[in-house]
């Protein structure tokens, strides 16, 4: 089983970056592109997930050398998979929902009729997950196309109004993920987010004459934002 059991204070399963890698290369070589070495992803996730919680180990490389691993939760291996090109993205996506899906066990035909249709009831859920996240696909292809055609950073009601999201739901979804925090009358970001480059913050003057500052996402911050947000709302509706 590829992914491993949570930290004790956790009840979410974490996946090694060692196993998300050997997945995703052999979603490259079936098309056609070249596999990523060890040391390699271990640079991309760490910058990834730079300003998020994470437990790390080291492992032993064939070659005598050693190479810095990773636990990862489900959406942050969501979210490295997402530097794929579309193809591979799919094709890992793929595998990485057939981990989650719940397995038929052999003793299945021995189930009362209430409990199998309670399963069928499940797998239809299954399938439905599936289906919002295929639907979820061009928005977040869109958003990438748009933040790289416009590298200025946006405010919250920018960024709003591009993933179509309500602004009290989108509201509640960052302060939730510990991304965005109320001080005083204004909104800032954490600074692990800060740091990783995902918010910059700018300072103005209303027309009272009264100065304020505001955390605006960063394109990267926006591509980002975008990613969490498509797994968010896959999680509600499943």
């Amino acid at each position: 089983m590829t992914y491993l059991a949570a930290p004790i204070n956790t009840n979410e399963l974490t996946m090694s970056s060692i196993d998300l890698l050997e997945i995703i290369n052999t979603a490259r070589l079936e098309q056609g592109e070249t596999a990523i070495r060890r040391n390699d992803f271990s640079a991309r996730v760490a910058d990834e997930l730079d300003g998020d919680h994470y437990e790390t180990f080291v492992v032993g490389n064939p070659n005598g050398t050693k190479t810095t691993a990773y636990l990862l939760t489900s959406d942050q291996s969501m979210l490295v998979s997402m530097r794929e090109s579309k193809v591979v993205r799919r094709s890992v996506l793929e595998k990485l929902k057939a981990l989650d899906e719940p397995k038929e066990p052999t003793w299945i035909a021995s189930l009362s009729p209430q409990a199998r249709i309670a399963i069928a009831d499940l797998n239809q859920q299954v399938e439905q997950q599936q289906i919002l996240i295929e639907q979820s696909k061009p928005a977040v292809e869109f958003v990438e196309r748009y933040v790289s055609a416009d590298s200025g950073s946006r405010g919250f009601r920018q960024v709003c109004k591009l993933l179509k999201a309500k602004q009290p739901e989108f509201r509640a979804f960052l302060v939730s993920k510990k991304i965005m925090y109320r001080l005083g009358s204004e909104w800032t970001a954490y600074q692990g987010h800060i740091d990783a480059g995902r918010f910059e913050t700018k300072t103005d003057v209303a027309d009272n004459g009264h100065a304020f500052s505001e955390a605006k996402f960063t394109a990267k911050g926006v591509n980002w934002i975008c990613g969490l947000w498509a797994i968010h709302n896959i999680q509600e509706a499943a």
